[in-house]
C-alpha cells in the first residue's frame, strides 16, 4: 500500500498529524483491510435521529447548512449514537450554488428549486463565480466538527457537476432529466460552460472542506443513472475529473458514488478516485470484476432492507460483506441514503454487528 504525499494539507490537519491517517475508514479507502470493518451511512446525519428533529425546529434546510455550529452539532449526533467510524458533513449538494448567488430553496418533500432555471448561453454567462470568502460558514462548520471527532474522520462531500447541472437545467428534480440531458446535445458549447462553472464551484466547496479538515472526500452522482456510457464517458466524465481535481494535491481519498451507476461504475473510477461507491442494485463482487478486481468498493446495503425483520436484515448485511471481499478493500455502507423512517437502533445495530465480524 502506497500513502499518497499529503504536503500540501496544513500541518495541523488530522491527516498530515496522523489522528485519523491510521483510521479504518482511510486504510480502506486507501486500499487497506483494517482489523475492523469500517462502516458509515449516507444521509445519517438527519430526519431519522430525534435529536435532529428536534433541533431543525423552525429552522430551513440551508439556513442549518450555512450555520456552523448547527451544521456541526448535526454531523456529530450519528456517530455519538451509531459509533461509525466517519463523520460526513452535514450540507447539501445546492449550498455552493446558493453561495454563488443562484436562487435556489430546498422545498420540504420535493428538494432543490430554482428560482429561474439555466437553459440558454445567456443564463450560463450570468452565473458567477463562487467567492472563496463565502465559504467561510463551511469552512468553521467543519473546523468545530473535525474538533470534536478527534480520531474519528471527517468526509467531506460535494455534487458531481451532472447532477448539479441537472438541477439547475430542470430547476428542480427531475425523473429522466430529459431537459438536461437535451442541452448536452443540441448545445455543446452552453453545456460545456455550464459543466466548467458547476465543477469550479462544487470544486471549490470541496475543496474548503478538506483544507478545514476532512479526511476524505466524497463526491456524490445522484443522476448519473439517466445516461448511456457513451454519454457520461463524452459530456460528463471531463468535468468530474475537473471538479475532483480541486483536492488532488491535497492527498485525501476521494470517493465517487452514483445512483444507477452499474453500467458507468468504471468510467466514473477513472475520473480520478480512489474508491467507488456502489449502490444496491448490483452486488459488490459484479461491481467488483467491472472494476478490474483493483478497486476499493462502498456500500452496498439496500436501504429498503433496513425496515425488514432484523434476521432478513441480518443475512443481507453479511451477504454484503461476503460480497465485498471480492475487492481489495471495502467500506460497508447503503446503495443509498438513510429513508426518514428508519429506525435508528438498526443502523446501531447493523455497526455493531459490522464492528464484530
Amino acid at each position: 500500500m502506497t500513502t499518497p504525499a499529503i504536503s500540501a494539507l496544513p500541518a495541523a490537519h488530522p491527516l498530515a498529524s496522523g489522528l485519523t491517517s491510521s483510521s479504518p475508514l482511510v486504510r480502506a479507502l486507501r486500499g487497506d483491510r483494517p482489523e475492523r470493518l469500517p462502516v458509515w451511512f449516507m444521509r445519517q446525519a438527519g430526519r431519522s435521529l430525534p435529536e435532529y428533529r428536534a433541533l431543525r425546529v423552525s429552522t430551513k434546510m440551508l439556513d442549518a447548512c450555512l450555520d456552523p455550529e448547527l451544521s456541526s452539532e448535526i454531523t456529530l449526533q450519528p456517530v455519538r449514537r451509531h459509533h461509525v467510524d466517519a463523520g460526513i458533513f452535514f450540507s447539501d449538494i445546492v449550498v455552493p450554488v446558493k453561495l454563488a448567488g443562484v436562487g435556489v430553496d430546498i422545498v420540504p418533500g420535493r428538494g432543490p428549486v430554482l428560482e429561474s432555471p439555466i437553459r440558454t448561453a445567456a443564463d450560463v454567462a450570468r452565473l458567477g463565480a463562487l467567492d472563496p470568502a463565502a465559504l467561510a460558514p463551511i469552512s468553521e462548520g467543519v473546523a468545530r466538527t473535525v474538533a470534536e471527532l478527534g480520531e474519528t474522520p471527517l468526509i467531506g462531500f460535494a455534487g458531481a457537476p451532472f447532477t448539479l447541472a441537472a438541477y439547475l437545467v430542470e430547476g428542480g428534480p427531475s425523473k429522466d432529466h430529459i431537459r438536461a440531458r437535451t442541452l448536452m446535445h443540441s448545445d455543446p458549447e452552453t453545456w460545456e460552460a455550464l459543466m466548467t462553472w458547476a465543477a469550479d464551484t462544487t470544486g471549490a466547496f470541496l475543496r474548503a472542506q478538506v483544507l478545514a479538515g476532512a479526511s476524505a472526500a466524497q463526491l456524490f452522482d445522484s443522476w448519473v443513472g439517466s445516461l448511456s456510457l457513451a454519454d457520461y464517458t463524452a459530456h460528463v466524465a471531463p468535468w468530474s475529473a475537473r471538479a475532483l481535481s480541486s483536492v488532488a494535491d491535497l492527498g485525501v481519498p476521494r470517493i465517487h458514488f452514483g445512483v444507477g451507476s452499474g453500467e458507468v461504475l468504471a468510467a466514473m473510477r477513472d475520473v480520478g478516485t480512489d474508491a467507488v461507491g456502489v449502490d444496491w442494485r448490483i452486488p459488490l463482487d459484479e461491481a467488483s470484476r467491472r472494476l478490474g478486481g483493483n478497486t476499493p468498493v462502498q456500500g452496498n446495503i439496500d436501504p429498503a432492507l433496513l425496515q425488514a425483520p432484523w434476521p432478513v436484515l441480518e443475512a443481507h448485511v453479511r451477504d454484503v460483506v461476503e460480497r465485498g471481499k471480492a475487492a481489495p478493500a471495502h467500506v460497508l455502507n447503503l446503495g443509498h441514503g438513510v429513508n426518514p423512517d428508519t429506525d435508528p437502533d438498526v443502523l446501531s445495530r447493523i455497526v455493531e454487528l459490522a464492528h464484530g465480524l
